[in-house]
């Protein structure tokens, strides 16, 4: 695999007690079985599983209860064809805590907008190095998007010009069922801040503030933090109720 623009992962310090479980969907039996023998040659993740198709990848998924799902976005073949994104949506909503990590060999910005507003925590193309893609599923495991800088750019863009995505033109309801101290947490975090420097910021503690997250996460009928920083950036420039 070629090099991305990612930051490499840390090598882990020592393997933990439990391995971080990591499941693996493509319709390509080679890509399945480079991921995995990548993924198993770390100490500190275990591949717990594998599917060729969605069907395989619904029913297995549950079943050995992941902590990450590498999803290939194209299962079909077809230029049209995301049905990895479909899983994905589905599996988040059986399994919330679950993280998923896109995958795909193409560059494709209606995948990428699709896959984010599905509830995916990343979206990396298959030209990613082998380190670069542990990193990824460290990281989307610890919670956190795995978007690089030029894909979170486009990702904005395309919520900032109503030409690009229609639906954005729509007049914003979203804000209207937050409190004004979850408006607050929701403009650092569209300001890209942890719940720490939430907390620090506001003078809250932690714990508060990532009940706080929960809450405006569930108001706003979203699954993931990067979600509601879109809908800031959405909404940036709209009068408050």
């Amino acid at each position: 695999m070629n090099q991305q623009s990612v930051p490499p992962a840390p090598a882990p310090s020592s393997a933990p007690d439990t391995p971080l479980r990591v499941f693996i969907l493509d319709d390509h039996e080679v890509v399945r079985r480079g991921v995995r023998d990548l993924l198993e040659a770390e100490e500190d993740i275990e591949v717990v599983g594998e599917a060729g198709d969605a069907r395989q990848a619904l029913a297995r998924v549950p079943a050995v209860r992941p902590q990450v799902a590498v999803l290939d976005v194209r299962l079909g073949g077809a230029d049209d064809d995301h049905e990895g994104i479909e899983v994905c949506r589905e599996l988040r909503a059986r399994m919330p805590e679950l993280a998923c990590l896109m995958l795909t060999s193409f560059d494709d910005d209606e995948a990428l907008f699709d896959a984010i507003m599905a509830g995916a925590a990343g979206y990396v193309l298959k030209q990613i190095d082998g380190t670069a893609l542990v990193h990824a599923v460290r990281t989307v495991a610890a919670g956190q998007s795995m978007l690089d800088p030029r894909t979170a750019t486009r990702v904005m863009e395309r919520l900032r010009d109503p030409a690009r995505d229609p639906a954005a033109e729509a007049e914003p309801s979203e804000l209207d069922r937050l409190s004004p101290r979850e408006r607050e947490v929701l403009d650092l975090i569209g300001d890209g801040l942890t719940n720490r420097q939430i907390a620090d910021r506001l003078f809250l503690a932690e714990k508060t503030v990532k009940n706080r997250v929960s809450a405006i996460l569930s108001k706003l009928g979203v699954g993931r933090r990067v979600q509601a920083a879109m809908v800031v950036e959405r909404l940036k420039g709209q009068p408050r109720a």
